[in-house]
């Protein structure tokens, strides 16, 4: 689909006069956060934003763990916490709900960073096991209205998420190892969940 299809069909979402969620799922650096922003500045006041890298464990729980090296994989997040969140967002009964940030700088959750009013009709959840099975992650899918995987290429999404590690300080070789290391293997289970999507995209589809 090209992007102003996937403007409409989000914008449908929007219009059916109760909260509806919006997911995108995909591997490391396949571009979810910059479609979700896409989304969200077109669309304007009736969406809002929420990343599912929110619920990172702290990096002390990590260590504590003994999980720091392998980050991003399912267990290292509060997946009960997302779910929660979720239910509460599309209940939408109260006033507002705060929703946690990833700081990239931090390499640690922020919470209570996003706001999401009870007027916002779409919330956009983008992150890596939206459409996981089985357990706890399992229970996510049901929760949205339709989820998009994003898929640019294995090329291109290397190179993309390999140039976003060294720009948040990583040198070019400690980058590359990470992005084809354990950033891989994350990426082929997500792979694994493209099936359950309603819409496999291409996000530099124009």
């Amino acid at each position: 689909m090209t992007r102003p299809e996937l403007v409409a069909r989000a914008g449908r979402l929007a219009e059916g006069g109760h909260r509806r969620i919006l997911g995108l799922a995909g591997a490391p650096g396949s571009g979810k956060s910059t479609l979700a922003a896409a989304l969200a500045d077109t669309l304007g006041k009736c969406t809002q934003v929420v990343g599912m890298d929110g619920f990172h464990l702290a990096h002390t729980e990590l260590v504590r763990l003994g999980r720091v090296d392998r980050k991003g994989a399912p267990d290292t997040f509060d997946a009960l916490g997302f779910v929660a969140l979720l239910a509460r967002l599309r209940d939408n009964t109260d006033d507002v709900v705060y929703a946690p940030r990833f700081d990239r700088t931090l390499e640690d959750p922020i919470a209570g960073a996003v706001p999401v009013p009870r007027g916002v009709p779409l919330v956009i959840v983008e992150g890596n096991y939206l459409l996981l099975d089985g357990a706890v992650w399992g229970t996510v899918r049901p929760l949205l209205d339709e989820c998009w995987y994003l898929d640019p290429g294995e090329q291109t999404r290397q190179s993309w998420l390999i140039t976003r590690h060294e720009a948040h300080g990583r040198s070019p070789a400690a980058a590359r190892a990470h992005a084809l290391g354990s950033d891989e293997r994350n990426a082929r289970l997500i792979a694994g969940s493209r099936s359950r999507a309603d819409l496999v995209i291409d996000p530099l589809a124009r």
